[in-house]
């Protein structure tokens, strides 16, 4: 049996659920289906940061697009996915990561994203659980962490009150343009297919090169009023890669409990989420090299999981270029929690055919599509 809705949203992780809703708020109709429950998925297993990170030029803008909807979002709705807005400490241990660390903070505060340079002695004074002898950092203020499955379950139900769908238990086992096909042989067609399946996306459209990178996370028993912002080091997104595939950097984030939430690394060419305690311990090494007193504090629990990445470090928003009426929101990595925002508003801008408020033309998915391909397809 087919049924006809207006538009099908696949995945109800954050980027998915956020998507969902604003395509409902723009007056369309909107069903958004998951196999499992909202948030469940990769949205689960991630440290939940909202940061504005700058590695090139693109990526501030999306970050800070997506930041300031993000600031209002919680202006409407305060204490949803108990969002802490502690701003984040970005640490440097040496003058060449201090150099950098005020090249960011004049990006940052060039782009009205207010940011402090610091000396070692006022990054010692702002949080005097890291060890001393640190060089300086910055400090930006606007950063925040949240609780991602929280959020990805809001959003969920905030579509069903305003009249959308909300489709769970249901495994999604092909996409075609206008249709998709479920494991139990049922199908829905609709004129709109939005694909936000995180990792599953390599399964339904491979075309796309979606591939993980996987991290391993860590968190301590509560230890309230120990740590006040998100620490950073400034290696993250720059730490050299081993023989293995590994790169570690330090992201320790306090959450509202009195726990810290403690990351991160990147591992490719992996393919489970099974712990590997090489990679935890690299992970826990490089925290307590700048938190010293993590060493006496207890881990309870220690996860992995994969972090949806493309080929070029780009996220995937667009139009599929062969199969019409199917758009892609995924690729996102380490951003998917800070870019939900501007995902799901440039994907709004495009499926309606309106200007976006910035240039979106490095996430469209034809960049992975050769000339040859899109003509012969």
């Amino acid at each position: 049996m087919t049924m006809k809705a207006n538009v099908l949203v696949i995945g109800a992780g954050i980027i998915g659920a956020v998507c969902a809703l604003k395509l409902q708020q723009q007056g369309l109709q909107v069903s958004l289906i998951d196999a499992a429950s909202p948030g469940c998925g990769v949205t689960a297993a991630g440290m939940g940061h909202l940061v504005a990170l700058d590695e090139t030029d693109q990526e501030l803008d999306l970050c800070l697009f997506s930041l300031r909807l993000w600031q209002e979002f919680f202006a409407e709705h305060p204490g949803v996915g108990e969002a802490s807005h502690c701003g984040t400490l970005w640490v440097a241990e040496n003058e060449a990561q201090l150099t950098e660390a005020h090249h960011r903070a004049q990006r940052l505060n060039a782009r009205l994203w207010r940011a402090e340079a610091l000396t070692g002695d006022q990054v010692q004074k702002l949080e005097p659980a890291l060890r001393q002898g640190l060089a300086g950092g910055v400090r930006v203020f606007g950063d925040s962490v949240v609780y991602p499955p929280l959020i990805a379950h809001f959003m969920a139900q905030q579509l069903v009150k305003q009249g959308g769908q909300l489709l769970l238990g249901k495994r999604v086992l092909s996409v075609d343009a206008g249709t998709l096909t479920f494991e139990d042989g049922s199908q829905l067609s609709a004129d709109t297919i939005v694909v936000a399946t995180g990792m599953d996306v390599a399964r339904l459209l491979p075309e796309v090169a979606i591939f993980g990178r996987k991290g391993h996370l860590a968190i301590t028993d509560r230890y309230p009023g120990r740590l006040s912002h998100q620490i950073v080091s400034m290696d993250y997104g720059q730490a050299a890669v081993s023989a293995d595939a590994l790169a570690v950097a330090a992201n320790v984030q306090p959450r509202p409990s009195g726990q810290w939430l403690i990351g991160s690394c990147r591992q490719d060419q992996q393919i489970d989420t099974s712990l590997d305690p090489t990679a935890l311990g690299a992970v826990l090494q490089v925290a307590m090299k700048l938190l010293p007193c993590l060493a006496d504090m207890q881990i309870i629990r220690a996860w992995a999981g994969m972090r949806p990445a493309s080929p070029d470090g780009h996220p995937v928003i667009g139009p599929h270029p062969i199969l019409k009426g199917v758009w892609l929101a995924a690729g996102h990595e380490g951003l998917g929690v800070t870019t939900a925002m501007a995902t799901a508003q440039l994907l709004a801008d495009q499926i309606a055919g309106r200007p976006c408020e910035i240039d979106h033309t490095s996430y469209l998915p034809s960049r992975f599509f050769t000339m040859r391909s899109l003509k012969y397809a």
